[in-house]
């Protein structure tokens, strides 16, 4: 009977353990994300400066290939300013996930994902070769 009454306490350990371990992977990613951004967002401005400079110059000068050289530098600037935006929205939704965790009214939401085993594949039996059959080398 000890154990039957034991059952909801080991349940709850488990799930304050799986949301204890949650807030702390979340708060980590948080870390990193933000110090991947503070990266980002020098690496933006470097280059699209870089970008607008080199078209300038270029077009001045009449040097086309050094035009498109600009172009590249800023279309590569929007790349990065996109990843930017993309850690700052996850960033934000951790930091939800965090304050729920703080207010007791967490729900773990996250999509699991399980591989299904597919059936093993059989091996077949073995062909006899003779000379003729072309998986033999021809040399």
């Amino acid at each position: 009977m000890d154990s039957a009454n034991n059952i909801p306490a080991q349940i709850k350990h488990i799930f304050d353990n799986n949301v204890i371990s949650d807030l702390q992977r979340f708060i980590k990613k948080r870390q990193c994300l933000n110090e991947t951004n503070m990266v980002l967002v020098y690496l933006f401005h470097i280059v699209q400066t870089a970008g607008i400079l080199t078209t300038t110059i270029a077009a001045g000068n009449n040097a086309k290939t050094y035009i498109w050289l600009g172009i590249g530098l800023n279309l590569l600037a929007s790349l990065v300013n996109i990843f930017e935006q993309t850690n700052n929205n996850i960033s934000k939704k951790l930091m939800k996930d965090i304050q729920l965790i703080k207010d007791g009214k967490y729900l773990d939401d996250g999509i699991v994902v399980e591989i299904e085993e597919k059936n093993p594949i059989q091996k077949q039996p073995e062909r006899e070769t003779d000379k003729t059959n072309l998986e033999q080398p021809l040399l």
